[in-house]
């Protein structure tokens, strides 16, 4: 019961350890690049380097170590072992290290278990700064207009909806304008009337 949460928190923040090295490149790469291509460009540049290194490093390297471990699998077999567990399918019809009679069967099984989890990691890793382009991200497609309406929501109650063509609460409006009038009311009373002559003060006094 606690196996997968636990792992999958141990995935992540071994995802947010690598993604500062990996963000480090794609800055580097802008650094070089970015006054011949476009940040959108370049950063689909970083996701296709990442991309390919996970495919050398823990598709077609993987499958050749398989393949020459497992007698019954090639390499077809060993890259579709690979693929299947590194995107968590695992169809179960192919399980390495099955043959009871294989040598060293324990340790071949611990390093098949850190190749999974690293993989894993590592794909995690992709699909995390696949995500980071908003236009491959199609989820922002719909949280783009939820934050557009909390936004709104937020400057209506400010009263600043009005600029954005957005009704402020009932009754806003009425309270401003009695405060005006009230504070006008008040100068009026101090202050002297322009039709009373100048001498008016004086015969008061």
């Amino acid at each position: 019961m606690c196996g997968i949460p636990l792992t999958l928190v141990l995935m992540s923040a071994l995802v947010d350890k690598l993604l500062k090295p990996t963000m480090w490149f794609q800055h580097w790469l802008l650094k070089y690049l970015g006054n011949v291509y476009q940040p959108l460009h370049i950063k689909l540049l970083h996701l296709i380097i990442i991309v390919i290194v996970l495919l050398i490093l823990f598709l077609a390297v993987p499958a050749f170590v398989f393949a020459s471990i497992e007698p019954e699998w090639d390499f077809l077999d060993s890259f579709y072992y690979c693929f299947i567990s590194l995107t968590t399918i695992g169809l179960g019809d192919y399980i390495p290290g099955d043959d009871r009679n294989q040598k060293h069967r324990a340790v071949y099984k611990i390093f098949t278990s850190c190749y999974l989890v690293v993989g894993l990691t590592f794909m995690m890793l992709t699909l995390a700064l696949f995500y980071d382009i908003p236009q491959l991200n199609i989820g922002q497609l719909f949280k783009s207009h939820e934050a557009l309406d909390s936004e709104k929501a937020h400057l209506a109650t400010y009263g600043l909806g009005l600029q954005y063509g957005i009704d402020s609460k009932p009754g806003s409006d009425d309270n401003t304008h009695r405060q005006v009038v009230r504070v006008r009311s008040r100068q009026r009373d101090d202050s002297p009337s322009p039709e009373d002559p100048p001498g008016n003060d004086f015969m008061k006094q």
